[in-house]
């Protein structure tokens, strides 16, 4: 038996479409190459029109002795001959060779040589016929340049056939391509167009009937299985309808689930709050008749219960903490995900709790956060119970949302620890820096004052009694300034009233007038920037009260190529060495490490007599406000 071959609609169109495309592509190719041939013999005419006129100039050149001018045009002659006669593919430049062209071009070469022989390197004396003979040689080349033209009026006629022959092609094809698509697609989509008139009329028993062995056949054929089952649909509507509502209901139930547990999460602080409040909901919502949420340790090994809902409390206590492969409970899950276990039928463990109770169903839940068990929610029946898939799909969510409320508070919980810490080593950082030294220089003193005081050396003692008096007094200033620090509150969006506060807060302690001066338009630091740059900045001024013995002091902003801080004072300077930052600059060794930590640069220019200079140079952002967790938990401990 032949089995029939089948055309799909694809195949057909491709099949009517295909002489077509074969024959434009060749009368395109056909057209591009004739005219290539004439866009070269246009050039070949072009060069040869050249050497008519070099011709000329030659002449006049041998005429005038110009013989420096002449050498250079018998040149450029040679190489127009050089060109016609091997062409030029980038230009392009083709010469369209026939018997004529070639005998017109060989004449225009001979008669180039006798002219060259005679007038350019005869170096004739008398030169009366050199008008008569350059007529005759320009003639010749005007003959090569008609030959050339005669030629490519052939070229011409045969594209002007090509281009009509393309219009013609272009105009049946359309009209074979309209019939053939009315034909195999026009006329099928006609029909599916009355059939689903009819449909929508409420005929269900309209049918297309397949006239064709193509898509749209397999289309007829579709369309006619869609019109019975829609047929079959409408006889059993209220059975389907009931059947989506029902559908409809459990998945409302689901989401209300869902949302009570993630409004459960979000609100829950602590987690005892959490699991209390896990068991019972998910107790309601599973139609459990006891929950038991349970927390595992690092080798799930041990697992505690965290809350119990509906469980006899001899249970709950026997039960607080169970090993793993004690129980059902608590042991390794043959696979993945969760696993209901019926109690009475399998093998019997040490604890026997759960079957004492009389329940009979156990349904294991896994807590796991990326691919880690963090505990398991266990579920107790007292039938025998079998999770439909949207069920297990439920549980299995709700016991994700209660892994992630769980890091959650974990991660919470050493967030609050690491910023406590950061504040400690903060202030441990400041007080080092600071108050230490001076303690430090004071505990000196003392053991002066010991030794002043033994040997009974009166000078030494009030000498050593300053001393004291003067650390006292720059501890007492440097707890002020510490303070201050810790009070410096910023703007989110201008740096200009923080710097104007600090200012005046410094012409308050140290008497001295201050001057703030901002130029340019820059992007707006962030808040943790803005804190450090105030910081080093209250720094510097600290520099100017204790040392410089100044009596203005000068605040320069730049805010642009980029943000540019410099504090200026009129005081006694000092000597700047290769190596400023040792112990006996405590000071800038702390706007040092202060502006290595946000990535800037501090400069410090002093001459003895003349003041100094600090200037704090920030770094150009990649984007205006960039996040920095190290800073930002600086900033917060700093404002505590």
């Amino acid at each position: 038996m032949t089995v029939p071959k089948h055309w799909s609609l694809g195949a057909k169109l491709a099949l009517v479409g295909l002489p077509f495309l074969l024959l434009a592509l060749l009368s395109t190719a056909a057209t591009l190459w004739v005219s290539w041939q004439l866009d070269g013999g246009a050039a070949a005419v072009n060069e040869a029109g050249r050497m008519r006129m070099q011709s000329y100039r030659m002449a006049l050149s041998i005429g005038t002795g110009e013989t420096s001018a002449l050498a250079q045009q018998v040149q450029e002659f040679n190489d127009s001959l050089a060109t016609l006669r091997s062409g030029d593919p980038e230009r392009p430049l083709f010469v369209p060779w026939d018997d004529t062209v070639h005998t017109r071009f060989a004449s225009v070469e001979q008669d180039w040589a006798r002219y060259r022989a005679r007038w350019i390197d005869g170096k004739p004396s008398a030169l009366q016929e050199l008008r008569a003979q350059t007529v005759t040689f320009a003639s010749d080349i005007d003959a090569f340049v008609s030959s050339i033209e005669a030629h490519m009026a052939h070229w011409t006629a045969m594209l002007h056939l090509l281009q009509m022959s393309m219009l013609a092609m272009a105009i049946l094809g359309a009209a074979v391509l309209l019939y053939t698509g009315y034909l195999f697609v026009l006329e099928p989509v006609g029909q599916l167009k009355q059939a689903i008139e009819k449909i929508q009329g409420g005929d269900f028993d309209a049918r297309v009937e397949r006239v064709t062995s193509d898509e749209f056949g397999t289309l007829a054929e579709g369309f006619n299985g869609m019109a019975e089952h829609l047929q079959s649909m409408y006889r059993n509507l209220e059975h389907k309808v009931a059947e989506k509502t029902a559908q409809l209901e459990e998945k409302h139930e689901r989401l209300e689930s869902l949302y009570e547990v993630t409004a459960l999460v979000a609100k829950a602080t602590t987690l005892d709050e959490l699991a209390q409040g896990f068991a019972k909901s998910v107790a309601r919502i599973a139609h459990a008749d006891g929950v038991a949420v349970r927390w595992s340790d690092q080798e799930n090994q041990r697992y505690l219960m965290l809350a119990a809902h509906g469980l006899p409390g001899a249970m709950v206590n026997d039960e607080l903490c169970v090993n793993k492969g004690d129980c059902h409970c608590g042991a390794d899950a043959v696979g993945p995900g969760l696993r209901v276990i019926p109690i009475r039928e399998i093998e019997k463990t040490s604890l026997q709790h759960c079957a004492k109770a009389g329940f009979e169903t156990v349904v294991n839940v896994p807590v796991c956060q990326h691919d880690h068990l963090m505990g398991e929610v266990d579920l107790f029946y007292h039938a025998r119970v079998n999770l439909s898939p949207p069920e297990r799909s439920l549980l299995e969510a709700l016991s994700s949302h209660l892994a992630g409320a769980m890091e959650n508070l974990r991660l919470n919980s050493l967030e609050k620890e690491a910023a406590v810490s950061q504040e400690r080593h903060l202030l441990a950082r400041e007080l080092h820096d600071s108050i230490a030294q001076s303690l430090a220089f004071l505990k000196i003193q003392v053991q002066l004052m010991r030794d002043a005081v033994q040997s009974g050396n009166a000078a030494e003692i009030e000498k050593v009694l300053e001393e004291i008096d003067t650390g006292v007094r720059e501890s007492y200033g440097d707890v002020r300034e510490l303070l201050l620090h810790f009070r410096t509150r910023t703007n989110t969006e201008d740096i200009a009233p923080a710097l104007e506060t600090t200012l005046r807060k410094f012409e308050h302690q140290s008497g001295l007038k201050a001057s703030l001066s901002m130029q340019g338009q820059g992007m707006p630091l962030s808040p943790d920037l803005q804190i450090q740059v105030l910081h080093i900045i209250q720094e510097a001024l600290s520099n100017v009260r204790k040392h410089a013995r100044a009596s203005q002091v000068w605040l320069d902003v730049h805010q642009q190529p980029e943000w540019r801080f410099e504090v200026r004072d009129d005081g006694v300077g000092f000597v700047t060495s290769d190596n400023p930052l040792d112990e006996t600059h405590v000071g800038l060794r702390i706007m040092s490490e202060r502006a290595q930590r946000i990535g800037a640069v501090v400069e410090v220019i002093s001459t003895p007599g003349h003041g100094s200079s600090v200037i704090l140079t920030l770094p150009r952002p990649a984007h205006p406000m960039p996040p920095t967790a190290a800073l930002s938990r600086e900033t917060s401990a700093s404002e505590a």
